[in-house]
């Protein structure tokens, strides 16, 4: 008898079981990870740079682990915040899964880490069906990507607990509508929380921190109606013959200069 299985869904299915067990351990040290996904070239990195400093400066214990299919730029980029950093070369692999990130957090977090900030690969596609164990999910789009980017993504968007629109001091150039950007993004996620930041003027830096920490300190994430909703995957533009057990050998990390 021939029996069809759903590798993709299994996959998944166990991705899911490695988040539960990391978001708990996570909690139970008092650790808050954001999952920061967005398309390549967003500005994602050099926001994230400007947080780290703003809460090394306001006494913040942060963390931040970045992942890019090659190169260590952005770990080298990010560690000039003074803040912790490592960085996981994906050697291919589009997106983090739970159990590689648990892998890599294993013995390198520091201990009074309240704040885990996570790069994700640069990809609005598969990293949006895989659970990181994250309590806070930020989306980011630039102005330069289009109104219509939360229409083309809608599992990305629809499972944000946060929309950032990065190079806010581009909009004029780029003729950018933030009243139809809005628009969509609401179509797909109703009720999410949009802010507008620029980290080259400064606009909206630290509005990423100020609600991580309060989700540290208890307040309650957006919740997004999708969760329960939109089986996972379902807007991949490529689907996987997943089974991503070979992946966990592959991805290897480097650590960044103030690790």
């Amino acid at each position: 008898m021939c029996r069809t299985v759903d590798l993709r869904q299994a996959v998944l299915a166990r991705n899911d079981d490695s988040a539960r067990r990391l978001r708990a351990a996570l909690a139970e040290r008092g650790t808050v990870a954001v999952n920061l996904l967005s398309s390549p070239g967003s500005g994602k990195t050099a926001l994230l740079e400007a947080e780290l400093g703003l809460a090394r400066r306001r006494g913040v214990a942060v963390a931040a682990l970045t992942a890019d299919l090659a190169t260590e730029n952005d770990a080298r980029r990010l560690a000039r915040s003074g803040a912790p950093v490592k960085q996981v070369l994906t050697d291919g692999l589009c997106h983090l899964e739970a159990r590689m990130l648990t892998g890599h957090l294993d013995g390198w977090l520091p201990g009074e880490c309240r704040l885990l900030f996570v790069e994700n690969v640069g990809n609005l596609v598969c990293p949006a069906s895989y659970d990181l164990g994250e309590t806070l999910r930020v989306v980011l789009a630039s102005v330069t990507e289009g109104e219509d980017k939360p229409l083309k993504y809608p599992t990305a968007f629809g499972l944000a607990n946060l929309v950032l629109v990065t190079k806010a001091d581009l909009a004029e150039a780029a003729e950018f509508d933030e009243a139809a950007f809005l628009a969509n993004v609401q179509r797909v996620n109703p009720g999410v929380e949009v802010l507008n930041t620029s980290a080259r003027t400064g606009e909206g830096v630290g509005v990423l921190l100020d609600r991580a920490l309060a989700v540290l300190d208890g307040a309650e994430p957006h919740r997004p109606v999708m969760s329960a909703a939109v089986p996972h995957g379902h807007d991949h533009e490529h689907d996987h013959d997943h089974d991503h057990e070979h992946a966990y050998g592959h991805g290897h990390s480097a650590v960044g200069e103030s690790a």
